[in-house]
């Protein structure tokens, strides 16, 4: 019985994350976007105002960005997937962290 409760915690804390993050303030439907770039520069944007953050921006919008994609593991549409995979591509370059 605990662990269901625990189980139901964390599922619940990771959508609250996603949701009403404390340390970015994402714009209404960020990650159903189709542009990789609008995305990424939309994080930027969110991570570079943001006061809260307990990061630098960079790993802020990176952390987003992949705690979504994990978050949303097999419901998340492949084709979409696909531009969010090429979303943290572009985040990188915007920050000059290219590999």
């Amino acid at each position: 019985m605990i662990v269901l409760t625990e189980r139901r915690t964390s599922k619940k804390w990771s959508r609250q994350v996603t949701l009403d993050s404390n340390a970015l303030n994402l714009e209404e439907g960020i990650f159903t976007w189709h542009d990789p770039k609008r995305i990424a520069q939309s994080l930027r944007n969110s991570a570079e105002r943001s006061v809260r953050r307990k990061s630098t921006p960079f790993r802020s919008a990176m952390s987003m960005l992949v705690l979504y994609i994990n978050r949303s593991g097999k419901k998340l549409d492949h084709d979409q997937k696909i531009i969010l995979e090429q979303a943290k591509v572009e985040l990188r370059r915007l920050y000059g962290k290219e590999a």
